[in-house]
């Protein structure tokens, strides 16, 4: 659905709306059919504004300082810097897997792996899909793809057939390198479905006709498997010629050149895959960590997952920016695990999801760990609890956790809360703007909306992708012609430039005429004692339009009834925002990453109360 189709709801109540642009006033003016220009030149117009940290003149429209200049470097550029810097010390910790590496013999990893692939006859600008779940394996594919302009794909650890069917052919996948298996996903048996020629290919010169551009299947592990290459054998394919010609190749290797493909969620539609520069990647990352002040003596603990820009751009490539150590817990999230990793390897900053901090806190044995190391970390993915958040910072000893908001498509982060920043404002906002980046509040018809009033967010400047893979369509409905990247996100923006998410524009609820933003009911509901999760979405009702249903976990060994819930609320929200629908689950559908897909309640609450959504115009 268009995004201001969406927002044409918003404007009858909130909003004064004339008229909405047309696709076409909206047309992007960038050739993006090949995505290989050198220039981002959607950062034309942040960099050509002033710096307006607060919002001016009343307008919910603000510019990050520019003091600090854009890394005008490469992924292996400032890889190269970092090892050379630091390389005795410790860059990767992979407990689960029981390896570690030093920069230096990272980077010797590195450049076996990318020499490797240019044995195979892999070259810049091919794509290479990556589809496993956090092993060192990933994060040196990483790297070397990188070295040698390679594009890697990150292809969800959850995918099954149908979706990994379509990210290798939408972006036509030359190679891919896997795990065997993760949790229930065989991977190796579903690519032997979906090619099954490869029982008979000769390594590297697959044939396959559901998957006619993938030639060639690395796997990892130690076995062998027909028509695949061995990670550990890639390692050790390439000859002298390879080797010497790495660094003759990143030196030709531009800042504004894609070398990243993540896929978003998908939640309404095919997943798009949103192409990112080596400049998109490293200045966002570099921002992010800058903002917790992480240095060379932090070690950073990762549980988040790499295919992820949240692993990828602000864990992995944050702390090459900086020479920090990178702690992987396991191949997936585990609370136990990611407890334990904090307290053995002594980390001082920790990323996570709120669900996963959820489980931290709640894990039986919490108070057994020291976590009297950390410091710092991140707190994004997801709008943040504003009562999870304090318990973070009070009993993780997180005195200087910051929460981030951005979107895959702008690299991902737009806003971030400083470590110094008011703890009421640290737990209550996403931040202030970051550096050469600007986002302004924008109703439906695009104009700025006022201080204090929700608007659409919109992004420009250095962070934004260079559009979407193969989808010129997607890319013009998402990025308007001055550069503004759509977000979805519906946000306030204070007179000190502090925003707070509100919701999606798409999940705003219209009762009987009222505005009914769902995340304000959850920060309400969150303060109950026994609530645990929450999540708050509009279902279509013949008297009101829509009326509110909210999906409850409860604490551990908790049980409440829905009599009580709504006398938790009477008499503290208005009463057009108490949900009449209250259910208790024992969990709610989640992304990977740890976003609630409210579709997938809304459509449960549909089949299950029998409704049929009313047609508007």
């Amino acid at each position: 659905m268009h995004k201001n189709k969406d927002l044409k709801r918003v404007a009858r109540f909130r909003f004064s709306a004339t008229r909405f642009r047309s696709r076409e006033e909206r047309a992007m003016p960038v050739n993006l059919d090949e995505l290989k220009n050198a220039s981002n030149l959607r950062g034309r117009g942040a960099r050509a504004g002033g710096v307006f940290v607060a919002p001016v003149d009343n307008r919910a429209h603000v510019s990050g300082e520019r003091s600090v200049p854009l890394l005008d470097k490469t992924i292996p550029a400032l890889f190269s810097d970092t090892v050379s810097k630091y390389g005795t010390l410790d860059a990767a910790v992979f407990v689960d897997q029981d390896k570690r590496f030093t920069w230096s013999e990272l980077s010797d990893t590195v450049d076996a792996l990318a020499a490797g692939f240019l044995a195979l006859g892999l070259a810049k600008g091919d794509r290479v899909g990556i589809w496993s779940p956090n092993r060192w394996e990933w994060l040196v594919t990483q790297f070397a793809t990188a070295r040698i302009g390679l594009i890697l794909v990150n292809i969800n650890p959850a995918y099954r057939l149908t979706e990994l069917d379509y990210a290798l052919n939408k972006v036509g996948c030359k190679a891919l390198v896997t795990a065997a298996k993760f949790k229930t996903s065989d991977y190796l048996g579903m690519i032997e479905t979906l090619a099954p020629e490869i029982a008979k290919a000769t390594p590297g010169k697959l044939k396959a006709q559901k998957l006619p551009a993938l030639k060639i299947v690395i796997r990892m592990g130690e076995e062998n498997s027909p028509g695949m290459f061995n990670f550990g054998d890639v390692l050790a394919m390439a000859g002298r010629d390879e080797h010497d010609s790495l660094d003759r190749i990143s030196e030709k290797l531009k800042p504004g050149e894609a070398i990243n493909i993540q896929f978003t969620s998908g939640t309404t539609g095919a997943p798009k895959g949103a192409t990112l520069t080596h400049g998109n990647i490293v200045n966002n990352g570099n921002f992010v960590t800058s903002a917790i002040k992480l240095t060379v003596d932090d070690r950073l603990c990762i549980p988040v997952p790499l295919y992820h820009c949240f692993g990828m751009s602000m864990g992995t490539m944050g702390c090459v920016s900086k020479g920090a150590t990178m702690v992987f817990p396991g191949e997936g999230f585990d609370a136990g695990a990611t407890l334990k990793a904090v307290a053995q390897e002594r980390c001082t900053g920790l990323y996570g999801v709120p669900t996963m901090f959820v489980a931290l806190l709640d894990h039986p044995d919490f108070s057994a760990f020291d976590l009297s190391s950390l410091r710092t970390g991140i707190m994004a993915g997801s709008p943040c609890p504003i009562e999870v958040m304090k318990k973070v910072v009070s009993l993780m000893h997180m005195e200087q956790v910051t929460i981030a908001y951005g979107m895959t498509e702008t690299s991902p982060v737009s806003f971030q809360s400083g470590v110094d920043d008011p703890l009421e404002k640290r737990v209550s906002t996403v931040g202030r703007i970051h550096p050469h980046v600007e986002v302004k509040a924008v109703d439906a018809d695009g104009a700025t909306v006022a201080v204090g009033v929700p608007g659409e967010l919109c992004t420009r400047g250095y962070s934004v992708m260079k559009g979407y893979w193969d989808d010129d369509d997607k890319t013009r409905e998402a990025i308007d012609s001055d550069g503004w990247m759509h977000t979805g996100d519906l946000a306030t923006i204070d007179a000190e430039g502090y925003c707070n998410i509100v919701g999606r524009v798409k999940d705003m609820v219209i009762r009987g005429g009222e505005n009914v933003y769902p995340r304000e009911v959850e920060e309400f509901l969150y303060r109950h004692p026994k609530v645990r999760e929450v999540q708050v979405f509009g279902i279509p009702d013949a008297k009101y339009g829509e009326e509110l249903c909210a999906w409850i976990v409860l604490k551990p060994g908790q049980i409440a009834t829905e009599q009580e819930v709504r006398n938790f609320c009477a008499g503290q929200i208005a009463h057009y925002k108490i949900p009449r629908h209250i259910r208790f689950r024992t969990e709610l559908p989640m992304t990977v990453t740890g976003k609630p897909q409210k579709f997938l309640m809304r459509e449960a609450m549909v089949e299950e109360l029998g409704l049929v959504a009313q047609k508007t115009a």
